[in-house]
């Protein structure tokens, strides 16, 4: 860490976007936000933007995993992965590997995907909301059934693994946060998630859900990390909140006080990435 970093890590992460921007360039914000204090570096899990198809957009996985070499101190995760892209099996063998080059530093935000003309483009599945659900839930359960090391075997609707060894094992074992904007993904992230990847403006509303659901499912939300992104930045349909800049102890407290226990601002311009480490040496 640079001898200018704060001493205190605030838990506010910052999702880096990825369309339209450099490599290099996201590289360096990974690594000049690591170095002001921001407590994690997440990265959306899209191949393709929302407006002009054809502009460049960086693949999520492959900038952590460079980011891991990059940065010393700060989280690295997936905000969130999409189900329908991967395969779970492949999906734990890259975050084992991951948690490994990262020193134990990766957090795995996962969820049922929502961009259907990516998957037509691509050639990807994208069945109905609630087949998708039920890819999320088996998915969940492959991942951690193989970051035990194994052997697996697994007889599911969507998924089958047959004596499946994974190792190195990911030490510690990633948290899945469960990505969710309605009651029935509120349901699956009470129930088999560590925490969840939340989007405002559907966070507020959920909320009471998410606390009803855990303790229906014998679950305390005190063991839970509930992450709330800010996510309007990634497509520039809206600028970064410049209350993030001028007042972040404030800003964090008041979304602390509605049910978070982290905070996920979206940047996409170097501008901001400016801002943010700058508002970082005032903390």
């Amino acid at each position: 860490m640079s001898p200018d970093a704060p001493t205190e890590r605030l838990p506010i992460g910052i999702t880096l976007g990825t369309v339209g921007v450099e490599a290099a360039w996201w590289l360096d914000a990974a690594e000049r936000l690591d170095a002001a204090g921001y407590r994690a570096i997440w990265a959306w899990d899209h191949l393709m933007g929302r407006g002009d198809p054809t502009v460049p957009v960086l693949e999520a996985w492959t900038m952590l995993s460079a980011a891991a070499s990059r940065t010393r101190t700060a989280l690295l995760g997936t905000f969130v992965d999409n189900v329908m892209n991967r395969e779970p099996s492949v999906v734990a063998r890259m975050a084992s590997t991951l948690q490994a080059v990262s020193g134990g530093r990766f957090r795995l935000g996962i969820a049922i995907g929502g961009h259907p003309r990516e998957h037509e483009a691509y050639g990807i599945p994208f069945p109905a909301p609630p087949v998708r659900a039920d890819h999320l839930r088996e998915a969940i359960a492959v991942i951690r059934a193989l970051w035990s090391g194994g052997p697996v075997s697994f007889a599911g609707e969507h998924y089958q693994l047959v004596d499946a060894y994974a190792f190195p094992r990911p030490e510690p074992p990633p948290p899945i946060l469960v990505g969710a904007q309605s009651p029935a993904g509120i349901r699956i992230a009470a129930s088999l998630g560590d925490g969840w990847a939340a989007e405002s403006p559907s966070f507020e509303e959920l909320e009471p859900t998410y606390r009803e659901a855990l303790a229906g499912s014998g679950r305390d939300r005190a063991s839970r990390l509930v992450v709330v992104g800010l996510g309007g930045g990634r497509s520039g349909r809206m600028p970064l909140d410049p209350a993030w800049i001028a007042d972040p102890r404030g800003t964090l407290a008041t979304w602390q006080a509605r049910g978070a226990d982290e905070m996920n601002v979206t940047v996409r311009t170097e501008a901001e990435v400016a801002a943010l480490v700058e508002a970082a040496r005032r903390w």
